[in-house]
């Protein structure tokens, strides 16, 4: 359901080993509440990061309350094991925002990027300005700039719905 007063989204960037996060706040537009990354490098094995990673979101989507959560498609790349790893992680994100409530959207990473910077070949880095020029902040990771693309990308999508209920309604459609 549709918030017309504000929304909270969280974008998250799902990864085994670093999980990359970014919070913001719709309303006409967008206001950057906060971003960052959840290290597992140090956990040990599978079950413990997967664990520290149920862990740590809970506790963000408690603290945000998100209306919204973005997270990234599964992409196949050249290694099908790490594919497979990197959905267990995908699977902790999915239950964690169904848990807290939320609403998930996953875009591919193409999506985001072009939502972001006209192009879905963009680097990280180039995401990385024009996401740090657009809030004005730095933002220290590219996990965490991933994240805020993805919550980018379904923030205009969430906007550009609410014009067209808005102009539904006022024509009668």
């Amino acid at each position: 359901m549709l918030n017309e007063h504000m929304s909270v989204i969280i974008g998250i960037d799902p990864g085994s080993r670093v999980t990359g996060y970014g919070v913001l706040k719709l309303h006409q537009d967008f206001e950057l509440l906060g971003s960052g990354i959840i290290d597992l490098r140090k956990e040990g094995d599978l079950p413990q990061r997967l664990a520290k990673l149920t862990l740590e979101l809970s506790q963000i989507f408690e603290k945000w309350k998100p209306d919204f959560v973005s997270i990234e498609k599964v992409f196949l790349g050249k290694n099908p094991a790490s594919a497979f790893t990197l959905g267990h992680a995908r699977g902790i994100c999915l239950s964690q925002a169904a848990l807290a409530g939320a609403q998930v959207a996953e875009y591919a990473t193409r999506s985001a990027k072009k939502a972001v910077s006209g192009r879905g070949g963009a680097t990280k880095e180039e995401l990385q300005k024009i996401i740090e020029m657009q809030f004005g902040v730095k933002i220290n990771n590219l996990d965490a700039t991933d994240a805020l693309a993805l919550a980018l990308c379904h923030g205009r999508q969430v906007l550009e719905r609410r014009v067209i209920q808005r102009a539904k309604g006022e024509l009668n459609i």
